[in-house]
């Protein structure tokens, strides 16, 4: 078997824990890679539209960990962890989301960012332990929706920043 049959039973196997959302941003990839890398960044546009975040430890490295609050809208606190699995400037991110060090729900992402002329496609591939808690998120969480509007508020945060010319 070839490594792309591989590739294919891989994600076939997967395809109903997985939500992947993309989307192009008009901005410098390195740019949309370092707006995940830096909590500066991050606190400015993680998160649904409506939501903020207060970070309480970051450490952006393999093996290093993103303890965090969401803030909703209505006024729920979420509790979030993440551990970084792989980095690859600025090409991939990996990483173990949950709501503690050792929740057993924890889910896999998989961020890759791709050069499109000026412009970058990000891509978010999010593979859950089980069917049912990839429905879950959907259904109770609205983890699509929640990702597009993510991704939305990433793109107006780093397309403002490359237009002003402040990559550094």
């Amino acid at each position: 078997m070839s490594a792309t049959g591989r590739g294919a039973s891989a994600r076939s196997a997967s395809a109903d824990r997985e939500i992947v959302i993309a989307r192009v941003i008009d901005a410098p990839r390195e740019l949309v890679f370092e707006a995940f890398t830096e909590v500066r960044h991050l606190s400015r546009w993680w998160g649904p539209e409506g939501f903020t975040t207060t970070t309480q430890s970051f450490e952006f490295r393999v093996g290093g960990e993103w303890e965090f609050v969401m803030h909703g809208p209505d006024g729920t606190d979420y509790t979030e962890f993440i551990t970084w699995t792989e980095i690859a400037p600025p090409e991939r991110i990996a990483l173990l989301h949950g709501e503690s060090r050792d929740d057993p729900n924890a889910f896999e992402s998989l961020l890759t960012f791709d050069a499109d002329g000026s412009a970058t496609r990000i891509e978010m591939r999010t593979v859950f332990p089980t069917k049912e808690l990839r429905d879950e998120a959907v259904e109770k969480y609205h983890a699509i929706e929640g990702g597009r509007q993510t991704l939305g508020n990433l793109a107006a945060y780093v397309t403002e920043i490359a237009q002003k010319g402040e990559e550094g």
